[in-house]
C-alpha cells in the first residue's frame, strides 16, 4: 500500500504535514508491506494548473497512491480521488508523518466524511 502526506517539508517520517493537501509544498510517500512501513520518499507538489484541483488529483494518483492522509482538502478534489478508488482519510491532530502514519497503522484514523471537506 502507497500512502501519501502533504507536507511543508520534504524531511520523511519527521516531515512536518502540511495544512491543506493542494497548497503544501512536498508530498512525502510512504509504502507499507504487512503493515510495516518498507520504504519513503519525498516529491514536490507540482501545483494546480489553473488553480484547477483536478490535476491535483491526477499529481497524487500519477505517485501510486492507495490512500492519502489530510489535515484538509475541498469538496472536488475529495470526489475526484473517490473517483479513482484513493481512499482519503482524516488526521487534524499528527504534527509530523511519523505521527500519522503510527495513527494510520494502529487503525486509529478514519476515512474523511464529506462533511469535513473544505467548502461545504
Amino acid at each position: 500500500m502507497r500512502v501519501v502526506f502533504p507536507t511543508s517539508t520534504p524531511d520523511g517520517l519527521f516531515a512536518k504535514r502540511g495544512a491543506h493537501f493542494g497548497k503544501a509544498p512536498f508530498y512525502v510517500i510512504v509504502d507499507i508491506e504487512n503493515n510495516e512501513i518498507k520504504d519513503i520518499d519525498f516529491t514536490p507538489n507540482p501545483g494546480h494548473a489553473g488553480g484547477a484541483c483536478g490535476n491535483a488529483v491526477l499529481n497524487i494518483k500519477n505517485l501510486g497512491a492507495d490512500a492519502l492522509i489530510v489535515s484538509g482538502i475541498g469538496a472536488r478534489p475529495l470526489e475526484g480521488f473517490k473517483r479513482e478508488n484513493i481512499k482519503v482519510y482524516f488526521d487534524g491532530e499528527s504534527k509530523t508523518v511519523e505521527e500519522s502514519i503510527n495513527k494510520f497503522l494502529e487503525s486509529k484514523l478514519e476515512e474523511i466524511n464529506p462533511a469535513q471537506a473544505c467548502g461545504i
